[in-house]
């Protein structure tokens, strides 16, 4: 039987409510209330630092899931390339981002705007950025806000009001053309931030702030950190970079431990072939790009780590945010999906348990092994065309949308994305210093499975053995990150733009609603004064949903890139 993580320091912070008509604002919201996950909050990017990604609320629940409509909706503006945050809630607050760092703090039973912060960013490097302009959340402590901007900076806003506290640039952005995309993450005194890509000449910088001050308190390298892992870089090749930690990871509080994905090296695709090792543009294993590492909290030192694809030249890393916490027959376990599709299943010091696969088409290995985690039968490319297609698609798998775990039903449900590319590897001179310009060294394009369509499904599995107990499928791979509840339930908001409602033990359909355009964010429920909310962010566009519209058509051909809404629905 699976249980819930516990930590042997733990305790309960007791929050008192403050929610009134026009304002409420959080009391005290520190680690150990973001340990707890809390009944009526969602206070850290997956709910908890146990990262379940699930609501143990249950007024919402199979019997009456049918009678759910949008109670309010806010819509934030200018939202380029859609909307990719994931909410977050503490004592009848929402508290959301859209394009461009923009934060809202909003009242959660209607939806007034409380405060807004716009920050002015220097629009010239905005512009400049593949991967502009979107943001995909914020934490909360100790009073304060904290949101990652794309020209390198980390701020910090007075929750009641939204004042700026502090403003710390970490990243000097018109050299690397890099700042962050991601939320940050909040522990004990410090905000955690990783910087974005994987695909430019930076060092992939993971960066610690004290939470009061805004002063850098260390800054850990996931490019050639270590003088050990300098010797994985071959005619130092770890100047050609990578390893962006872009997505937030989370903090184990008995070892205090920031556990943390990182992405793949630069340039993203090799010509070396089976001669990886020692030719090429990065000889090596390049450490510790595409690997899952756990750092001290107070200092920033590396304490362990598990590379899950040496000498990535797939684009498959393994900075999915995602770092499922569970205890099976008193083993506690880690679960963290890679954008391989293939599950990776740790101990409480990343030592490898076993190793799973959720997708069907998947051609890059023919398997990892589950006890050592070698790569079996891997496809290393030489220069030019690819002559079968490579299987997942550059999106990944698995994405950085999140799965959830429900503690009731034992289950983890996550999305799998059934889709492949065609590949030309070009012999590129490896860039080796900060440029305005991302480093691929391939051109590609989606493709069907061999024999096969393109298509998404969410399953029901064991976390631990991957054992599958029910499937759903979609004609097109959602984006979006997955819900479940006490109420027996699993919500997927899908790319066409449609929120449905399964049970979850069966995977039977019981309610969906169309919100007018694709989803490709977050999705949390929360409750105030004592009603319970499901709350979504819609709007499309961006790296992996530009791609819908010329390879799907249909309803991508319509769906506007440059929109936005957060829904929220209650029961009638």
């Amino acid at each position: 039987m699976m249980k819930h993580w516990r930590r042997s320091s733990f305790c309960i912070s007791v929050a008192v409510a403050a929610f009134a008509a026009s304002s409420a604002f959080a009391q005290g919201v520190d680690t150990a209330r973001i340990d707890s996950g809390g009944q009526n909050d969602w206070l850290t990017y997956h709910g908890s630092y146990q990262s379940y990604h699930y609501s143990p609320l249950a007024q919402i629940n199979t019997s009456n899931v049918n009678n759910l409509s949008v109670a309010w909706i806010h819509i934030p503006g200018r939202s380029t390339r859609g909307l990719q945050s994931m909410p977050l809630v503490a004592d009848g607050v929402l508290y959301y981002t859209g394009s461009y760092s923009r934060v809202f703090a909003l009242n959660g039973a209607t939806g007034e705007v409380i405060w807004s912060y716009f920050p002015e960013l220097d629009e010239a490097l905005v512009a400049r950025q593949t991967h502009s302009p979107y943001n995909r959340g914020v934490a909360i402590g100790e009073g304060k806000v904290y949101v990652g901007t794309v020209d390198g900076r980390l701020i910090a806003l007075d929750m009641k009001t939204g004042k700026v506290m502090w403003d710390t640039k970490l990243i000097d952005s018109q050299k690397l053309t890099v700042g962050f995309t991601g939320a940050p993450l909040y522990a004990k005194g410090t905000v955690i931030i990783g910087a974005q890509g994987g695909e430019w000449p930076g060092r992939g910088p993971i960066f610690a702030v004290d939470a009061a001050t805004g002063k850098k308190k260390w800054e850990f390298l996931t490019v050639a950190g270590t003088d050990d892992a300098m010797k994985t870089w071959g005619n130092d090749s770890w100047r050609t970079g990578g390893g962006g930690g872009w997505m937030p990871g989370t903090y184990e509080s008995d070892t205090n431990t920031v556990l943390w994905g990182t992405a793949n090296p630069a340039p993203l695709y090799d010509w070396s072939g089976a001669d990886y090792k020692t030719q090429g543009a990065r000889p090596g294993d390049n450490l510790y790009t595409s690997s899952v590492i756990g750092l001290d909290l107070d200092t920033g030192k590396l304490k362990f780590y598990h590379q899950e694809l040496p000498h990535d030249t797939w684009d498959f890393d393994s900075a999915v945010g995602e770092f499922v916490m569970l205890d099976r027959d008193g083993q506690k376990y880690i679960v963290h999906p890679n954008k391989s599709g293939y599950i990776f299943v740790y101990d409480h010091n990343l030592g490898l348990k076993n190793v799973w696969r959720i997708t069907q088409n998947s051609n890059f290995v023919k398997n990892i092994d589950p006890k050592t985690g070698e790569l079996v039968g891997r496809r290393d490319f030489t220069a030019g065309k690819v002559d079968e297609p490579l299987c997942p698609h550059i999106s990944g798998g698995v994405s950085w949308n999140s799965g959830s775990y429900n503690p009731k039903t034992g289950l983890y449900y996550k999305l799998g994305q059934e889709w492949c590319m065609t590949l030309t590897v070009m012999k590129t001179t490896p860039i080796v210093t900060p440029q305005a310009q991302l480093n691929i060294g391939a051109d590609f394009k989606i493709a069907p499975p061999p024999g096969g369509q393109i298509y998404g499904h969410l399953d029901a599995r064991d976390p631990i053995t991957g054992a599958k107990k029910w499937e759903v499928r979609f004609p097109e791979p959602p984006l979006a990150s997955v819900l479940s509840t006490g109420g027996n339930l699993v919500f997927v908001p899908d790319s066409r733009g449609t929120v449905h409602a399964y049970d979850a033990e069966s995977g039977t359909e019981l309610w969906n609603h169309s919100d007018g355009t694709g989803h490709q964010g977050g999705i949390i429920s929360y409750a105030v004064n004592g009603k319970q909310y499901i709350a979504v962010v819609a709007g499309f566009g961006g790296m992996a949903s530009d791609d819908y519209a010329p390879t799907f058509g249909g309803v991508y051909k319509s769906m506007p890139r440059d929109d936005g809404a957060l829904i929220v629905y209650s029961l009638k």
